[in-house]
């Protein structure tokens, strides 16, 4: 996904949760034959989660288990971390990534998932498996969605948007002198939206033969069509929170807003049955509803002195601990859990605007792809941002980020 929806931009160093015994992090034995295991987590808004997460590794009574909770930077963190000897044992990482993979910072845990491997969704396995080997176990999914306010479409006559002419419309036919139709965070929209307009389209951001997958008049077509918001006066900007905290949009500042089904709880806290949720909407003869996942996974570190420990304690936690996935994806915000028999008994999301998210994620989800790398991420959303708040030619700005994608494309392809 574009950015750590659920990361609390915080400074500051790494806190440290003893989850058993008196230990002091990564190397060494906690008594005989116990290794002293450091679990990393990046620092999550949903109050409790910390808590959690240290109470699964007081549990584990095969190694003890220090957790530290990472505000900041923690992708940055992560990566320079798996560089040192100093570094985690087993973290949680948004990928791994294609480089931690091709660089060997990351051991190949397909064994673990051998008896459960067919529970995963296979939308978010893929970004984790290379070579058909799986490199992260996922812990949940999060999802983002459309969420509109009932009373000020009705009020206004306008239909939930079936497609995003029709999402444009509404969002300038539902601005008033003290609410905006729509909220896409304070960047305007792009950090928020990611690939989710190109898959919209009918298009990808990688195919699957390892190419571009937007190379395609329908790309800058439907790119085009999101200055319409700014130029419209539709947007919310300014804002108090961005656009992974649903308080714009419970708070009266705009009818529609786009965030994640992590906000769901606070939205039906907030307004009741006052909402409703969407995917977001197709555009073109070619286009689909387009709904974005992520996994948040558990990896180990090759440099881990303690490898096979680590693997043993993520396959006790995030595969034979069906008990603490499911508090962790349903205690703490709402999440939809990684494994389908979990997802399918899950009372939270069996009906409402839940259930409904649930839906959309199985019929119309994508996730990011393995071999689309940081540096086209990059690309991509500044010509994005270009191209929605100032107005940039999407047509020539395509045109560059196709470039810089099809060389970072060959770049991870010929190394193999």
């Amino acid at each position: 996904m574009p950015i750590s929806r659920r990361l609390l931009l915080a400074g500051g160093a790494g806190i440290a949760l003893t989850g058993c015994g008196s230990n002091t992090g990564r190397g060494g034995e906690e008594g005989p034959g116990r290794p002293r295991l450091s679990h990393w987590y990046h620092q999550y808004g949903e109050p409790g989660t910390r808590q959690a997460v240290g109470r699964y590794a007081a549990a584990y009574k095969d190694a003890a288990v220090r957790i530290e909770w990472r505000p900041g930077n923690y992708d940055q963190q992560t990566a320079a971390a798996l560089l040192t000897d100093s570094g985690p044992d087993v973290f949680e990482v948004a990928g791994p990534t294609i480089e931690q993979i091709q660089a060997g910072q990351v051991t190949d845990l397909t064994g673990l998932l051998k008896d459960v491997k067919g529970e995963f969704d296979p939308v978010i396995l893929a970004p984790r498996t290379y070579r058909d080997r799986v490199w992260g176990i996922p812990q949940l999914v999060d999802t983002q969605l459309l969420y509109y306010r009932r009373s000020m479409l009705d009020a206004a006559g306008v239909r939930p948007p079936q497609s995003l002419d029709e999402l444009v419309d509404a969002a300038r036919r539902l601005t008033r002198k003290d609410v905006k139709g729509f909220f896409l965070g304070n960047s305007g929209g792009a950090g928020a939206l990611g690939g989710t307009p190109l898959y919209a389209a009918g298009l990808s951001l990688v195919t699957p033969g390892g190419e571009v997958g937007f190379d395609d008049p329908a790309a800058a077509r439907t790119l085009g069509k999101l200055r319409r918001f700014h130029t419209d006066g539709s947007l919310l900007l300014g804002a108090p929170t961005d656009w992974f905290n649903p308080a714009a949009f419970t708070q009266g500042l705009a009818a529609m807003q786009w965030c994640g089904l992590w906000a769901l709880p606070q939205v039906q806290k907030a307004l009741g049955d006052d909402f409703g949720v969407l995917p977001f909407p197709p555009d073109g003869p070619a286009g689909r509803p387009s709904v974005p996942v992520g996994a948040w996974a558990a990896a180990v570190s090759s440099r881990s002195a303690h490898r096979e420990a680590a693997e043993a304690y993520v396959k006790w936690l995030w595969v034979e601990r069906t008990d603490f996935q499911e508090d962790f994806a349903q205690s703490y915000g709402l999440h939809i859990p990684a494994r389908a028999s979990l997802t399918a008994r899950a009372g939270r999301l069996k009906s409402g605007a839940a259930a409904e998210a649930v839906r959309f994620t199985k019929e119309h989800g994508y996730a990011q792809p393995l071999l689309w790398t940081a540096a086209s991420q990059t690309a991509y959303l500044d010509a994005l941002t270009r191209i929605i708040r100032e107005g940039a030619d999407p047509g020539g700005e395509l045109k560059a980020v196709v470039r810089k994608a099809s060389a970072e494309l060959h770049r991870v392809r010929s190394r193999g």
